[in-house]
């Protein structure tokens, strides 16, 4: 049987449309290596992303396309995943071991911002990252109880601070330095300076994607974090009401204005399912994610239901991530954090620590 042509088999594989990236892979830059002896091909590809959910699916779908060729016998994919750094801020340097910061924004208050961003990190190990939080809502830190991690985070040296950790997710709040019903009476600056605090004297160790839970709103504190914290891209969380919409727009705007990406928009709170009788009730208007996605220019990245077991979940310190990965929700969070990695792959890379500071003395 004669040798299967080699652009046959690349037109093969550029008719799989990946649904993350939005391309076919070979203009993605994905396939990396494509080797042909008799009948037997083998294709190596490497993503942008972390896909441990998505490689069993893509592989078959490669496989196919490419054992329709004339001449092709045998097929081998190999699908593995290698995480750039991206460019932050204009001015702004990326922090030593972290690759990628995300930060997860609100227009307002009670959206559900923070549980969306621990079961984002918590999706983004899921799918093969190394992924630390940073809560950065100083007033209201929630991600110590929802991360299930307890106690005070050690110091080395009396002058830095090493993250906890748990469920492999490294994490830094105010929360773990003060009791837990304890006020935070403090002016912006103090809140500015301790955050910022929390987050270049944390000993974070090679972290792919530090997933930062800012506090809601787009006042000055807010302003001011998103021009000193170096962001590679941000996600807007949301729910369908209207009222929510037109703060969460506000958000995106903030982001826009300091040069931060806008990855895309996360509709929260969706639908309500009838715990009794499974009636599905958009009970906070319907649609009001993606439109606002369109308007802007943006993904929706996804929708998640109002749920009770969401909430409990978090409140029991073990995320719908954890708690039920291969339910309904746990299988759509993976599938956002997907979704935001990929749209973060396609973004300008930063090569400032890939090459050595030159210094003339």
């Amino acid at each position: 049987m004669p040798e299967p042509q080699r652009d046959r088999i690349e037109q093969a594989i550029a008719s799989y449309h990946d649904p993350y990236v939005e391309a076919d892979l070979k203009s993605a830059k994905a396939i990396k290596s494509l080797d042909i002896e008799g009948g037997r091909v083998k294709v190596g590809v490497i993503l942008g992303f972390p896909a441990a959910g998505h490689r069993t699916a893509l592989a078959a779908a490669l496989d196919e396309r490419i054992r329709a060729v004339d001449g092709v016998d045998d097929v081998e994919i190999e699908i593995g995943w290698k995480i750039a750094s991206h460019a932050v801020q204009q001015g702004l340097e990326a922090l030593k071991d972290v690759r990628n910061i995300v930060a997860v924004a609100s227009g307002k208050g009670g959206v559900g911002k923070s549980t969306i961003a621990a079961n984002l990190a918590l999706a983004l190990s899921a799918e093969g990252a190394k992924v630390g939080v940073l809560d950065a809502d100083i007033y209201g830190p929630s991600q110590p109880r929802m991360l299930g991690a307890q106690g005070q985070p050690d110091s080395r040296d009396g002058k830095s601070l090493e993250p906890m950790t748990s469920y492999r997710i490294q994490s830094m709040s105010i929360g773990y330095l003060i009791e837990e019903d304890t006020p935070m009476i403090w002016r912006g600056p103090m809140v500015t300076q301790a955050l910022e605090q929390l987050l270049r004297d944390t000993n974070w160790r090679d972290l792919d994607y530090l997933v930062v839970d800012l506090p809601p709103g787009t006042g000055d504190i807010q302003l001011t974090l998103a021009q000193r914290i170096p962001v590679s891209g941000a996600v807007i969380v949301t729910t369908p009401q209207d009222i929510a919409l037109l703060d969460a727009r506000k958000g995106l705007a903030m982001f826009e204005k300091v040069k931060v990406p806008v990855l895309g928009v996360i509709e929260n709170m969706s639908t309500h399912v009838c715990g009794r009788c499974g009636h599905e009730d958009h009970i906070f208007g319907e649609g009001g994610g993606r439109r606002m996605a369109e308007e802007h220019g943006v993904t929706l990245l996804g929708d998640i239901p109002l749920a009770r077991a969401i909430r409990e979940d978090a409140d029991s310190g073990q995320p719908t991530v954890i708690k039920d990965p291969d339910g309904p929700v746990g299988r759509r969070y993976r599938e956002i954090a997907r979704r935001v990695a990929a749209k973060l792959s396609l973004k300008a890379k930063d090569y400032s620590q890939a090459f050595p500071k030159i210094v003339i003395q």
